[in-house]
């Protein structure tokens, strides 16, 4: 595999992601140039899918591009982890397509016929729906990201609830109403800070 430049640091991007929001499309491809070792990485995790690395490299630019040209620093702190996500979900969506294509084609292809003579397929007999490896692994990948930019997302308070309420990071799980009587505010209170940060990480999810 060739070699990728090296990312930016943190000042760096900063002054090329406000360059290329201002229209600069020279900044914007020493974005995409210097996080091409990202893509890199990502793509890795799929090499034994039987897909050419050098194509999965090119599916997950497409997802850093998209990234580069979403990317709210009020969101997400750092560029990398909001484009991560981007280029996971463009690979993903990638296997999803051929996975259905594939899946259309061999559980509706015939393999018999019936006492009665009717023609019947895979689709017949499956007792159950076949396990989706590939969603299974992007629901994986959806709360591996979500837990990763709580901090960056919600605000103290809201990291807080949220903790408190889903149990996370080994917090035992409580009630809103624990939850007030532990930070000593009301329910309704808790359940409105609550709202307000299952919305913030409904949108991070959505804005891409």
């Amino acid at each position: 595999m060739k070699t990728f430049s090296k990312p930016l640091t943190s000042a760096q991007e900063k002054i090329y992601l406000h360059r290329c929001q201002e229209g600069d499309l020279d900044a914007k491809n020493i974005l995409i140039e210097r996080n091409l070792r990202l893509v890199a990485h990502i793509a890795k995790k799929y090499q034994n899918s039987g897909e050419d690395l050098e194509d999965l490299i090119s599916i997950g630019t497409i997802g850093l591009i998209k990234a580069i040209s979403t990317f709210d620093h009020t969101r997400c702190a750092r560029l990398s982890t909001y484009a991560a996500r981007c280029i996971d979900n463009e690979l993903l969506m990638m296997f999803r397509s051929k996975k259905k294509h594939s899946r259309e084609i061999s559980l509706h292809e015939p393999i018999g016929t019936d006492k009665e003579g009717n023609e019947i397929s895979l689709l017949d007999i499956i007792e159950s729906p076949p396990v989706d490896i590939v969603e299974e692994y992007s629901t994986r990948e959806d709360i591996r990201f979500l837990l990763s930019v709580l901090k960056d997302t919600l605000s103290e308070k809201e990291y807080q609830v949220i903790c408190l309420r889903y149990g996370l990071f080994g917090i035992e799980e409580q009630t809103q109403r624990e939850i007030a009587t532990q930070l000593g505010i009301s329910r309704s209170y808790v359940s409105r800070i609550e709202k307000n940060a299952l919305e913030k990480l409904k949108k991070l999810f959505n804005y891409r």
